[in-house]
């Protein structure tokens, strides 16, 4: 569906481009954004945040936005990661409406013009919902899965699985995002938690047209532990939880050795019994430490009130 809005209408559309080490793709990509930007009739701005990139992809943008005073370049002091990415492009945007999207073609373009006619209709969120995602392992398949339907069953908002950060905010959206100064951004659970309305539009996912993804499964694993932790204090109340079963059954079981020891006098119980026992509790209280430990890390970090990012360089915003 392509829409052009109506031109007694007029506002200031800004797209945020988190980057890394996106030479091959980034020249193309800016080129095939401002064709659907210009289409739409109206003002816009391009910020290209680079985070941290060891390739070329600053010095390609550099020269982009000496020709094209609509491209800004935001050039991170090292890696601060995606989601700090998009924090600082937020936060430097001046849009009535944020695009965000990414810079490897896996984000249709295409989609902008409807994104902003339900944007005129009255909707303060519009995302992609992504149809046929590219193959991956089995692992980065199934982990995201088991991990949405533990944050939506345990927390008070709800995230659409196949929901990415390809979406368009309402300038009061960026606000309220901009208000939230967690050093631990999740910002999936960000744009659920501000609330407003919403749609969700299907699309479908391209392969990338050059390069590979950066985005490997430790940093999936990091990202989900950050997600459950910042919105959910569901483990912690497991934990209590089982700690009061353990301790029941622990409890019946010394009545029971009790009474039976009274009965039929002493009895010498089998060494393996004990130990299997032992190993078992042990685990359990290295886990539960183990959790207890990422929130207390999660504290730690918070309360250094460190920057969210730092900026080597920036061009365009003069």
């Amino acid at each position: 569906m392509n829409f052009i809005p109506a031109p007694k209408k007029s506002f200031l559309i800004s797209c945020v481009v988190p980057v890394y080490n996106e030479e091959k793709n980034i020249t193309n990509f800016i080129t095939a954004l401002k064709i659907q930007l210009q289409q739409l009739g109206q003002s816009f701005e391009i910020i290209v945040v680079d985070d941290g990139s060891y390739d070329h992809t600053s010095k390609k943008v550099i020269a982009l936005l000496k020709k094209d005073r609509s491209i800004k370049l935001l050039s991170f002091s090292r890696h601060f990661g995606k989601e700090n990415a998009l924090t600082a492009g937020l936060e430097r945007s001046s849009g009535d409406c944020v695009i965000m999207i990414d810079a490897d073609f896996q984000h249709p373009v295409e989609l902008i013009s409807t994104f902003v006619q339900y944007w005129i209709e009255g909707y303060d969120i519009v995302y992609g919902i992504q149809k046929n995602r590219p193959r991956k392992s089995l692992l980065k398949n199934y982990l995201p899965r088991l991990f949405y339907f533990l944050i939506n069953k345990f927390s008070k908002i709800n995230i659409m699985p196949d929901a990415g950060d390809f979406r368009l905010l309402d300038r009061k959206v960026v606000n309220a995002l901009n208000s939230l100064k967690e050093y631990n951004r999740f910002m999936k659970g960000l744009y659920a938690w501000v609330g407003f309305k919403s749609k969700g539009i299907p699309c479908n996912t391209p392969k990338r047209r050059a390069g590979k993804s950066t985005f490997n499964l430790s940093q999936l694993t990091e990202l989900a532990i950050t997600g459950l932790t910042s919105f959910s204090d569901a483990p912690l109340r497991i934990l209590s939880f089982s700690g009061f079963i353990l301790s029941f059954i622990a409890l019946i079981c010394a009545i029971y050795i009790i009474i039976k020891t009274l009965i039929l006098g002493i009895d010498v119980p089998g060494y393996a019994t004990i130990v299997v026992i032992i190993i078992f509790f042990g685990g359990i209280q290295l886990f539960s430490i183990g959790i207890l430990g990422e929130y207390i890390a999660r504290i730690f970090t918070e309360v250094k009130h460190r920057p969210h990012y730092i900026i080597s360089k920036e061009y365009g915003f003069e």
